[in-house]
This record gives structure tokens, sequence and C-alpha cells, in this order.
């Protein structure tokens, strides 16, 4: 069973060429039932963020502790 997360950077960041901002808001769906969408290495954020954006999750050396979530089901 999936869940669905709405995840939003909390601040601009500027790290290693790359920029993170607020207005980066994704929607990613799990692929198991959990409480937090980073709980595998935050594999489906990665993925989105590089589909959406083309935004290098791992050069801008980005955690849990830049965005905030909600899930949405």
């Amino acid at each position: 069973m999936s869940k669905v997360f709405r995840i939003t950077p909390k601040r601009v960041k500027r790290v290693n060429g790359t920029v993170l901002t607020p207005d980066m808001e994704v929607t990613v769906t799990t692929a198991i039932h959990t409480t937090n969408p980073f709980y595998n290495g935050a594999k489906e954020v990665i993925a989105q963020y590089d589909r959406m954006f083309g935004f290098d999750y791992r050069k801008a050396c980005c955690s849990l502790n830049d965005f905030s979530y909600k899930a949405l089901d």
C-alpha cells in the first residue's frame, strides 16, 4: 500500500551550483505505507526532483531538515 506526500523546501538553499527554493514543491508517492517520505534514502523524492526540476538532491547535500512534508491521504 502506497502513501502520497506533498514536499516543500523550507528555505532557499544554494550549494555546489544548485538552487533549491520554496517554490519547488513536489508530490511523491512512496512504494510502501510509511509516515516519512525520506525513509529509504529519499529515492522517490530524489527521482521526482530530478524529473520535475532537474535538481540534483545529492549534489545539493539535502536532508530531511531542508523540507517540510504533509501526508495527502
